[in-house]
């Protein structure tokens, strides 16, 4: 077979492995959990508007501001129906507002006289979203690349030291087992996140939620390109991290800068998206780029050139570092008598050119 024929032969093989893995099984379905709670849930528990007694002559201005009314003939019946718990208050003669324990807010704010307010900056995202929205992105893409990349690099490991790399290097070329094995990681990858992304958009459309979807979606559109090339720059590396050792017991050092690759960005991001010049930076670098650029889309703080001077940035250094990843993968993976030093590598796979 050709080399594109045992690279789908090997991509497909790995797929279906990791698809029969209850692991992998597993964390889709808490991940599609935590999407599904924090999208539905949100809605649900905050309740819906009070059910307030009053009189019918009074009912006007509650009904106006969407609050359910309990029609009683009576201020004494509007009292009763609170203490029975058939109303959350009661709008009775003064007016006089009356509650068990709290005071019922929206049934203030519909009594009150409220002042015109005039936003100086009516596109302003809201607190919670400006944090949470950094947040899931850069979540993302630090569980995803970091789950994804160790399960290639310990696929590796794991042919290494039994010995199979021998008889499938035998079978396929060198290029076609590990251009398998990423493509394999990526589709996989890519895979679940389209799922959460699915889940979060119906839990968002569920909550009623459409002034956040119309902001989250170009943001979510450019993510995808983003992420993919991200996670093959730290796929490769992973896969030469694991092409370095041949026990699983000694990833650990190999594998420290590949981490701190991702988890670097992934706390620059959380802990500086307020500051527009850090955000800035972090968006033109390789390792942040994936999930900086789109956050500076989603807060409007980036032209559309700049998402595509920063794609092209990420597109060379993926390639760059897929390349070297490669070189390195080739020149260690037949060495089985431990640890693999990258110089060793390189220049082994200079002797096999």
């Amino acid at each position: 077979m050709n080399v594109m024929q045992a690279t789908r032969l090997v991509a497909a093989r790995e797929i279906r492995v990791k698809l029969r893995d209850r692991t992998f099984l597993i964390s889709t379905v808490v991940f599609l959990l935590i999407a599904a709670a924090a999208t539905i849930l949100p809605p649900l528990l905050s309740g819906g508007p009070s059910t307030v007694a009053v009189t019918e002559a009074a009912a006007g201005p509650l009904r106006a501001a969407g609050l359910e009314v309990l029609a009683v003939p009576d201020d004494a019946a509007a009292e009763q129906a609170v203490r029975d718990g058939d109303a959350d208050a009661a709008v009775v003669a003064g007016p006089e507002v009356l509650a068990m324990n709290d005071a019922p807010n929206d049934v203030v704010a519909a009594l009150s006289t409220e002042p015109p307010v005039r936003l100086l900056n009516p596109d302003a995202v809201d607190p919670v979203v400006a944090f949470l929205v950094p947040f899931a992105f850069a979540f993302i893409f630090f569980i995803t690349s970091q789950t994804f990349g160790a399960q290639i690099a310990q696929s590796i490991i794991e042919e290494k030291q039994t010995r199979i790399v021998e008889i499938l290097v035998a079978a396929v070329p060198v290029r076609a087992l590990l251009a398998g094995k990423m493509i394999a990681g990526t589709i996989l990858a890519l895979g679940q996140i389209a799922l959460v992304a699915v889940v979060a958009v119906a839990g968002m459309a569920f909550g009623d939620n459409t002034a956040l979807l119309s902001l989250l979606g170009p943001a979510i559109g450019w993510f995808v390109p983003f992420f993919l090339l991200g996670f093959v720059l730290i796929a490769s590396m992973w896969a030469a991290a694991g092409a370095l050792v041949s026990r699983l017991e000694d990833i650990g050092g190999v594998s420290m800068p590949v981490q701190l690759a991702v988890m670097l960005p992934f706390f620059g991001v959380i802990f500086l998206n307020e500051n527009v010049t850090a955000m800035r930076v972090l968006s033109y670098l390789p390792f942040s780029s994936p999930t900086a650029m789109p956050l500076r889309l989603f807060s409007g703080d980036a032209a559309g050139w700049e998402m595509v001077a920063s794609l092209a940035l990420l597109l060379v250094a993926a390639a760059g570092f897929l390349l070297a990843g490669a070189r390195v993968y080739e020149g260690s993976l037949l060495r089985t008598n431990g640890r693999t030093s990258i110089r060793t590598a390189w220049r082994e796979r200079e002797t096999l050119g």
